[in-house]
């Protein structure tokens, strides 16, 4: 399941449930039609919701970074402590997108 935000070149994806080759798919289709629709300068990739992910989760970031980064988008990757953002360092996703606790948009303002 997604939920989409958006404000000022910033498009907040909140994912949640778990990301297996199952869901990715669909997940892939539904972000990148909202890439193509509204080209934000920043893509986060909001993980709190997320239970479980396997290498499809790994696929659809690194997609999506590929995908933003080819309009000038730069993606961020927010994962709170644990086995996720484990599996994301382990990965080397760290490299290509900043990877950082989450923060609510109200707090960003601060």
């Amino acid at each position: 399941m997604l939920e989409f935000q958006t404000e000022e070149g910033i498009l907040r994806v909140m994912l949640q449930g778990e990301i297996d080759h199952h869901s990715a798919g669909p997940l892939r289709e539904q972000i990148d039609c909202r890439l193509e629709e509204l080209l934000p300068k920043r893509l986060i990739l909001d993980f709190t919701g997320v239970t479980f992910m396997d290498s499809s989760g790994i696929g659809l970031v690194m997609g999506r970074v590929r995908q933003a980064a080819a309009y000038g988008g730069q993606v961020e990757i927010a994962v709170p402590a644990g086995h996720i953002r484990k599996v994301m360092q382990l990965s080397g996703i760290d490299k290509l997108a900043n990877i950082h606790a989450p923060v609510h948009p109200a707090e960003q303002k601060g």
